[in-house]
């Protein structure tokens, strides 16, 4: 999945960037809190397994 598909994902569920971290961008949606990599392309394990854990659609 390509990076910018999943912060798509986040951005409409009401997530927003937090902070910049080394490696990772830090998404929250005020409760939780999400390391994003910072890779063109993400895993799709990794991609659906954040989804699946914040229970985004």
């Amino acid at each position: 999945m390509k990076r910018v598909d999943l912060i798509t994902i986040l951005e409409r569920n009401g997530w927003w960037l937090k902070r910049r971290g080394a490696n990772h961008d830090i998404y929250t949606n005020g409760v939780a809190v999400e390391p994003i990599p910072r890779h063109r392309e993400i895993n799709e394990r990794l991609a659906n397994a954040i989804i699946k854990r914040q229970g985004l659609k």
